[in-house]
């Protein structure tokens, strides 16, 4: 039963205009100091390149929503797994009709009235227009910028304004401000006739895992789906198929799964899946190019290992378009790389979403302005409150840039003053997804790029303020004094191994390293525990953070030794209880089970 009554705000199709615009002041809504480290302007944005624009809507029933994420999230609570529906969750995230008005009203004034689209919940509205009409609207102007390193080109401003009536209406406008690049959590890829880190082992010798059972030696070099199994204490499980359990990966940035690897990954690793598929969803003209020259490592490995875990559970691959670079003399050049607001408003405008979906794609949270990051993570709490997992990679740079040496790093804050800071990863940082760092070797310890550390941009919530708090208590007094936020959200949450992933890539047989490497891994067990609940009768478990915190840590494999260097410090060290490199550590599925199956 749901003991929640909400109220539906009318909509009206047309609500009369009370507002005039004449008067009305331009003030600034949203600037920063600069383009952040790497960006430079390079030229004047052409005035009739074409800008889709989005408009986030305020939305005033928000902390509404939050109070019941955290009830239906919490085991000890008696609306534990009372998730919310989809109109529900539509009802909370919607702006107040007043906002619709008024918005409307001054797209009307700039002759738009007929080019706009609106989000299921209302509360975000996307407009094509030209780059001179955008300017005349923000009063700002677009230049290109080029990032020094990889030449990638954006259309960006570092400052844009609106009506003065509009402020509170309005949470942002993108693209204007955002220079993150979203790129994916992973290193090279490497040929396994490359040499590896650990000699391999005889055939047939073994050594204990830290469940105390047997595991093959070879996955202290080379990590496979029963690599993981073994590790993690899941030999036994079987998935079902029939039970409506699914598993979500993303995929970004023209990352393409390619099913011909696919299929010879399935006959390697596991031979019962072969034939089988997932699902393709593309998202705002996301596409899954076949050819070998296209097929993506991250999107390989994702899909590769996530799928191949819980088959024979349905897999769904969301495909999201959104490639960086602009190319002015291009007739319909691209410019799009925030794809989060995309993928979110197609997920939420679904009745029928997977219970666990795993990303690996982030970037340094300062290079997302604060209301772009808070938005989207509204939005990551609003798919929790539906009774989805998120699952996201902690980031490979450990503390910052995984850069130990102080005369090197190149940690720099972006708020003007240039001082060397920790640099947290978002969407990691964001208290409504569960945080995923990495792990080496067995027995395990943290991998020094694990990424990890405080956030800048939100409060530390109450599920880890006990464990947080215990942690940095064992700190030495003014340890990293200054270089980053003792009251944010720590991350990561939990952990999973994240070296010499082996993976067919264009038709080869090669290794992957990285904290991507991790996500799709530890939401492979999270859907094997979805399963056995749906199996039992009982709900998914949703946002999985008040459960890790509370008792779930205690079937988590702890992990105390190792450390994330980076900005020119060592960085933290893992230790006995929670940190800041591992969170709560790897997944033992069986202690796990046994606990989920207990809960409501």
């Amino acid at each position: 039963m749901k003991f929640v009554t909400l109220l539906v705000f009318p909509f009206a199709a047309a609500l009369a205009s009370t507002v005039s615009f004449k008067g009305c002041q331009q003030k600034v809504k949203e600037s920063i100091h600069g383009p952040p480290h790497g960006w430079y302007k390079h030229a004047p944005a052409p005035k009739h390149h074409m800008l889709e624009l989005k408009i986030a809507l305020s939305q005033p029933r928000f902390p509404e929503l939050e109070q019941h994420l955290w009830e239906i999230s919490d085991p000890s609570h008696a609306r534990y797994g009372a998730y919310l529906s989809k109109q529900e969750t539509e009802t909370l995230m919607a702006p107040h009709p007043e906002t619709l008005a008024i918005v409307s009203e001054w797209l009307t004034l700039h002759g738009l009235a007929e080019e706009v689209i609106h989000s299921s919940a209302r509360d975000w509205v996307t407009i094509r227009v030209p780059v001179g009409l955008a300017e005349e609207m923000l009063d700002t102007t677009y230049h290109v910028y080029k990032h020094a390193e990889t030449g990638e080109s954006i259309l960006r401003t570092t400052s844009y304004s609106l009506p003065d009536i509009l402020h509170h209406h309005v949470d942002l406008i993108q693209p204007t401000t955002m220079f993150a690049r979203f790129k994916a959590f992973k290193s090279t890829l490497h040929w396994t006739n490359q040499a590896q880190p650990v000699a391999p082992c005889p055939p047939g010798e073994t050594i204990t895992g830290p469940a105390g059972n047997p595991v093959d030696a070879s996955c202290n070099s080379t990590i496979t789906l029963s690599c993981l199994r073994q590790l993690y204490n899941a030999e036994n499980y079987k998935t079902t198929a029939t039970n409506c359990n699914k598993l979500g990966i993303t995929g970004y940035l023209d990352q393409y799964a390619n099913n011909k690897d696919l299929q010879q990954f399935y006959l390697a690793q596991n031979p019962s899946a072969y034939g089988s598929n997932y699902t393709l969803v593309s998202i705002h003209g996301g596409k899954n190019n076949q050819s070998y020259e296209a097929a993506g490592d991250e999107a390989n490995l994702d899909t590769q290992f996530g799928f191949g875990l819980v088959w024979p559970t349905p897999g769904t691959f969301y495909t999201t378009a959104g490639q960086p670079p602009y190319i002015p003399d291009l007739v319909y050049p691209t410019n799009l790389n925030e794809p989060y607001t995309y993928w979110l408003e197609r997920l939420l405008s679904q009745n029928d979403i997977p219970q666990t979906i795993s990303t690996s794609y982030g970037d340094n949270e300062q290079t997302v302005p604060y209301a772009y990051a808070t938005r989207v993570c509204a939005g990551m709490a609003s798919l929790s409150a539906r009774g989805v997992s998120l699952l996201f990679s902690s980031g490979d740079g450990g503390v910052g840039d995984n850069n130990p040496d102080p005369a090197t790093q190149l940690c720099k804050s972006n708020d003007g003053r240039n001082v060397t800071k920790f640099l947290p990863s978002f969407p990691a940082s964001c208290p409504y997804v569960t945080a995923v760092g990495g792990t080496v070797n067995i027995p395990e310890t943290a991998v020094l790029f694990s990424g990890g550390g405080f956030s800048d941009y939100f409060a530390r919530p109450a599920y880890q303020e006990a464990a947080v708090s215990e942690y940095l208590a064992m700190l030495a007094p003014g340890t990293f004094k200054g270089l980053y936020n003792l009251t944010g959200r720590a991350y990561p949450d939990v952990a999973a191994q994240s070296t010499f992933f082996s993976i067919i890539y264009q038709g080869q047989e090669g290794s992957v390293t990285g904290t991507s490497c991790a996500s799709p891994a530890f939401a492979g067990f999270v859907s094997m525990l979805n399963d056995a609940r749906i199996n039992a009768g009982k709900t998914p478990l949703g946002l999985l953070n008040p459960f890790l915190y509370s008792t779930g840590y205690t079937a988590l494999n702890d992990i105390t030794q190792g450390n994330n260097p980076g900005c020119g410090t060592q960085g933290f060290n893992a230790t006995v209880g929670w940190d800041p490199v591992t969170g709560h550590g790897t997944p033992n599925f069986e202690k796990l089970k046994a606990l989920v199956l207990a809960l409501p």
